[in-house]
């Protein structure tokens, strides 16, 4: 017989689980920024999705598994140099990443079976919450992809596939952080004749310029276009690169030419604070709720955070913790700018 359980409890039991899967999602993004950033995201050459794991125990595994990657094009073209115990270093990367979406992937269906089971989901939320777990397969084939395009010749993953690895790894998180607020702070009704709530417009599009800020970081990184300059708030010298453009046509140059990128990366960093101070202004002049002018300035402060540490590390040339750390506060930004378009609604 199933147990009955309060409505509120239920609510809470839900919304703490899906806190935990977005919390979940933002540690896959550090660690995939990590995995990024040192250069490990091509040392696992084999995908098994339900097998392997555990790592590599003993010393005869470790060699073994060292023996594959040295017949992949990156150790072949790049990491020649390596030994065994430099090998060890990128692996454990990566495989804490394979890891981390391993568990994402069952702290979900296990949980939700037993939500179902004992009728904690009513039909419209079980349906929502299974695309959340239709998007993270996704992300999952969608990382292998990724990974594949730097096993064959080349051994450079490509730009575009980590772009769609990183955006689909944010719509994931923030789609989970939304259906948490909808169980924990559902939108109120408006009683006759009350005036209406702010309007989300111009909140969703800071949201959309900071999801194409974000996408230019994910082909910086891709393109290692970080390292183009390591000047600011010019170029090299340069207020506009003279490379700018030099390939054909020019729409391709905007994606694919490193400096071009880092220069579009520099102009929307510059366009999402002004948006942020823009949006912070607005919303404290027209909002109704405190918690929404708190929001909306909480979020001017993270942008400038942000661009503070994007200058950091391009003047660093891309230093490992201040390069995570400026990916991490991307994460945060979008969740406080989708938090505030939540309670606009």
């Amino acid at each position: 017989m199933v147990q009955t359980v309060s409505a509120t409890q239920t609510s809470r039991l839900v919304a703490t689980w899906l806190l935990f899967l977005y919390l979940m999602v933002f540690a896959m993004v550090i660690v995939g920024g990590a995995t990024r950033l040192t250069g490990s995201g091509l040392s696992m050459v084999q995908w098994h999705p339900f097998m392997g794991a555990l790592p590599p125990l003993s010393e005869s595994d470790w060699t073994e598994t060292f023996q594959k990657y040295q017949a992949s094009p990156q150790y072949k073209l790049v990491n020649h140099w390596m030994l065994l115990s430099d090998f060890k270093r990128i692996f454990l990367w990566e495989y804490a990443h394979r890891l981390l979406g391993r568990l994402i992937g069952v702290f979900f269906i296990v949980p939700w079976l037993l939500f179902l089971v004992q009728r904690r989901l009513d039909r419209p939320l079980a349906w929502k919450t299974f695309v959340a777990f239709l998007l993270g397969g996704a992300q999952g084939l969608l990382g292998w992809f990724m990974v594949k395009s730097g096993l064959v010749d080349n051994p450079e993953v490509s730009h575009y596939r980590l772009a769609a690895h990183l955006g689909l790894a944010l719509l994931v998180g923030q789609y989970l952080l939304w259906l948490f607020l909808d169980l924990r702070a559902p939108p109120a009704k408006r009683a006759p004749g009350q005036p209406e709530g702010t309007s989300g417009v111009p909140t969703w599009s800071f949201i959309g310029l900071l999801a194409v800020q974000i996408i230019f970081g994910a082909l910086m990184a891709g393109k290692r276009a970080g390292l183009v300059a390591a000047t600011f708030p010019d170029m090299n010298g340069e207020w506009v690169p003279s490379s700018l453009l030099s390939i054909e046509p020019w729409w391709r140059d905007l994606v694919e030419n490193p400096t071009s990128i880092h220069f579009l990366h520099r102009l929307f960093g510059v366009a999402v604070v002004l948006s942020a101070a823009g949006l912070g202004w607005w919303v404290h002049r027209r909002a109704r709720l405190r918690s929404e002018r708190s929001l909306a300035w909480w979020l001017a402060g993270l942008t400038l955070l942000q661009f503070a540490l994007g200058a950091l590390v391009v003047l660093g040339s891309v230093p490992l913790h201040t390069a995570i750390a400026h990916q991490a506060c991307a994460f945060i930004m979008l969740s406080v700018a989708v938090t505030l378009a939540h309670a606009q609604r």
